[in-house]
């Protein structure tokens, strides 16, 4: 909605109006949702609810853990052949590669025998659940910008992120939560920031709300200070109201309510984020199970804490894994060493998340995406001579998964090339999967549309698909 939309008061004095009180009663119930309202994007018959999104920042290397691929250990320490390099763009490999077969060994899981590393167990253990693409492609191959295509549909800053997306589309909803939740392992972010959780040119009441995991308060200043009750609170927020309705009186801004709604979700977040951070209300099963401690960061954490907060309401949570950017360069920077490290970290409490979520009936309406922003190459990197094991980054060729919300069960979509270097059947761009995310969530992409700078933006521009043989 532009500003040329709402009532002024030059409106008010050109059209008559009877009092400045009905000119404020008229003008704050059209703009009361000005800052949530969707336009063109209302909910649609979705086959979920509400989304956890696990993103492993670094890219994971697709054939060390999805794809097998036997001409790799065929062909390890042979020099690459001509034709994987003539088309393909490196960020650090240099002079002729040599193939890099795959290290670690594969088994069949589930009812249908499909492989997967024996560096995820647990995760094979529900491998029924999932819907794997094997055939992935991006337009980006460095971090930053893969990242902020894969999570704003556009490789440079100032786009709206996916979870903002849904929140807009969602609408306002007097929840005591953010609508978009954030949980990061440790203290480092994604490559590209805090911007793959922003709300661009969004109203930012639909911007992420990062959690934190480490010590302190969950939420930065969630506690009032020293010397401020609920009282004074409650009688500072009513003042700041008053102020802010003035101020959009005069300049019509929707960002002013936008910022009114901030400070009251606040003030709720101060009764309701304690408790749902408060991992010492789970039983002692339900923690061994993600392999969490109470009180110790880290990604089993997050994961449970994803499940408590959609129990709650909270309609998009995303979590962020960073360490898979595994090129070789030193011993902790190495697929005999790093990888098994990482897989461990997420493996069991990956696979909690989705047997806690389908044994409280909530996994049917819950969608679960696991992504990298890229995959790697089939070549070792040998970075200045390294004599460690690596991958260069690649983005012709990536896995992602979803289970549950209406994605396909025990279903593998798409294949790569022999040696897992180029997506070759059932190609799904990052679009196609955007799109379809959507889709799984109520929204035709094309029509979940924001004006901006005289124009309708979308989450996937002018592009992208559903994958229709991802549905259930």
């Amino acid at each position: 909605m532009s500003t040329g939309d709402f009532l002024t008061r030059r409106d008010w004095l050109r059209g008559g109006a009877l009092s400045l009180s009905g000119v404020a009663m008229a003008l704050m119930a059209r703009t009361a949702t000005a800052a949530t309202a969707p336009r063109g994007g209302t909910p649609s018959a979705p086959k979920a609810k509400r989304l956890i999104h696990l993103h492993m920042a670094g890219g994971p290397p697709q054939m060390d853990l999805f794809d097998p691929k036997p001409k790799l250990t065929e062909y390890d320490g042979k020099p690459c052949p001509a034709e994987l390099l003539g088309s393909q763009k490196f960020a650090f490999i240099k002079g002729h590669p040599k193939i890099l077969g795959t290290r670690h060994p594969f088994a069949n899981f589930g009812e249908a025998g499909r492989p997967l590393s024996k560096l995820l167990p647990n995760l094979g253990g529900v491998m029924d659940e999932l819907c794997v693409i094997r055939s992935m492609h991006t337009d980006e191959f460095n971090h930053a910008p893969a990242q902020l295509f894969l999570l704003t549909g556009h490789a440079r800053f100032g786009r709206p992120s996916l979870g903002s997306w849904l929140s807009y589309g969602l609408g306002s909803s007097d929840r005591d939560l953010p609508a978009f939740v954030v949980l990061v392992t440790g203290d480092r972010n994604p490559d590209a920031g805090k911007a793959c959780w922003g709300s661009g040119f969004l109203p930012s009441i639909h911007q992420g709300v990062q959690f934190r995991s480490g010590q302190g308060d969950p939420v930065l200043f969630v506690n009032d200070p020293p010397g401020v009750d609920r009282p004074l609170r409650r009688n500072f927020l009513d003042a700041m109201r008053h102020l802010g309705e003035s101020a959009f009186e005069r300049e019509a801004d929707p960002e002013t309510l936008t910022r009114i709604a901030q400070w009251e979700l606040a003030y709720r977040m101060q009764m309701s984020v304690p408790k749902v951070t408060d991992l010492s209300k789970e039983s002692a099963e339900t923690l061994a199970m993600y392999g969490a401690e109470v009180g110790k960061p880290s990604f089993a954490s997050n994961c449970l804490l994803a499940r408590r907060l959609v129990e709650q309401g909270v309609p998009v949570v995303e979590l962020f894994d960073w360490g898979w950017d595994i090129h070789g360069t030193g011993p902790a920077d190495d697929l005999m060493t790093q990888l098994p490290e990482k897989c461990k970290s997420v493996d069991r409490p990956i696979a909690a998340l989705i047997k806690d979520l389908k044994r409280r009936g909530m996994l049917d309406e819950t969608l679960i995406l696991w992504t990298g922003e890229f995959g790697r190459t089939s070549m070792n990197e040998e970075r200045d001579g390294s004599k460690f094991l690596g991958r260069d980054h690649n983005p012709n060729a990536f896995t992602v998964w979803m289970a549950g919300g209406g994605a396909r069960r025990g279903t593998t979509i798409g294949e790569t090339d022999e040696l897992g270097s180029k997506s070759v059947r059932d190609l799904v761009h990052v679009r196609d999967l955007q799109a379809t995310v959507l889709h799984l969530l109520g929204f035709d992409h094309r029509q979940l549309t924001y004006p901006h700078l005289g124009r309708d933006f979308r989450l996937t521009d002018i592009g992208g698909a559903v994958v229709h043989s991802a549905l259930a």
